[in-house]
């Protein structure tokens, strides 16, 4: 086993520390950008990324590992340092997102199948060069009418599988990610049936392709209803159905679980995390990566004004500490109200 990707993967997964996913696409990002009014250019994504990761207490305390874009990692920060060895600087892993997106299944209305394998050997050792330490690739799985197939959930895993593999063979640790998605008005029932199928065939395609689990993270969805379902589940329904349907296919050997917040809310996503640290006893550290959940009130408070930086980075702080807290399980509503 390579003990240097055992380590970081441990690291990374350490007691109060989760992930900031930072590495929106181009066209994600301009997203964020329109509803606050910022024109999204190289500078100014630039500017939004360096000020997430100089907030030195959230990074240096709550962060364990940033997972950026490709155009993140070549970037370096106004006064001419890598953003790469900005976020060394402060204790925490860079990695990189080596997918090339979701995108239609050939004769299966509907449904995903994420790309990016061809030279995908000659991009991890690149990203190594430029300081990352581990990799993420995100599968999409919908559920509807008909879906998701035999041939989706089989096509993704085994894509899974084969970058968890090439990253493994490269020097980076991958963070295996199959997101069953919440849109939909399937009830939590559905999605325990469905995240279960996705997750024992992506351990299945792991073990065919010889990844070691000590060496990797699972980025999984919780149990969760979906958004347009009128009866949802409550958070102690979602932490134990997301804990039994994780004990049923997650082996041991994996050192750690960051859940992606998958549309939640902020606090919701905060909550059902707290709700599973502080209820159960489990064989993995269990904590966050999450983009939005951790970033939407840094964003509207920057508002892509200079002025707004210290402002912009408390909210981001505050949003870091109640995960650090989730990933305990000691966090509670009151401390919301607390301060940023």
């Amino acid at each position: 086993m390579n003990d240097q990707l055992h380590e970081v993967a441990k690291a990374i997964v350490a007691p109060g520390k989760g992930i900031l996913a930072a590495d929106e696409s181009t066209g994600t990002i301009k997203k964020r950008f329109d509803t606050i009014g910022t024109e999204s250019t190289e500078d100014s994504r630039r500017d939004y990324r360096e000020m997430l990761f100089r907030t030195t207490d959230a990074m240096k305390n709550h962060v364990s590992g940033v997972i950026l874009y490709d155009e993140t990692l070549r970037q370096k920060a106004k006064d001419g340092t890598p953003l790469a060895k900005v976020i060394a600087d402060t204790g925490a892993f860079p990695g990189i997102k080596v997918d090339m997106g979701a995108k239609a299944l050939p004769l299966s209305e509907g449904e995903m199948v994420t790309e990016g394998l061809t030279g995908l050997r000659e991009r991890i050792a690149e990203y190594v060069d430029l300081g990352a330490k581990f990799a993420k690739w995100r599968a999409v799985i919908n559920i509807g009418k008909g879906m998701p197939s035999h041939n989706c959930i089989h096509a993704n895993a085994h894509a899974l599988a084969r970058y968890a593999a090439l990253c493994q063979e490269g020097g980076l640790v991958p963070i295996v990610e199959p997101e069953v998605m919440m849109e939909g008005s399937h009830d939590i029932d559905t999605c325990f049936s469905v995240t279960q199928w996705a997750l024992k065939e992506v351990y299945q395609e792991l073990f065919y392709a010889g990844v070691e689990l000590e060496g990797t993270i699972l980025k999984p969805n919780m149990v969760i209803s979906g958004t347009t379902n009128g009866k949802r589940a409550g958070v102690e329904e979602v932490a134990e159905k997301t804990i039994r349907c994780l004990k049923n296919c997650v082996p041991a050997a994996v050192p750690g679980i960051c859940f992606l917040s998958g549309g939640q809310s902020d606090e919701e996503a905060t909550a059902h995390l707290s709700a599973m640290n502080a209820g159960f006893d489990m064989p993995w550290g269990l904590s966050f990566s999450y983009g939005r959940a951790l970033q939407h009130a840094a964003l509207n408070t920057w508002g892509g004004k200079a002025e707004n930086v210290a402002a912009a980075q408390a909210a981001f702080a505050h949003r870091a500490r109640m995960n650090s807290l989730a990933a305990l399980g000691k966090w509670t509503p009151a401390l919301e109200k607390e301060a940023a």
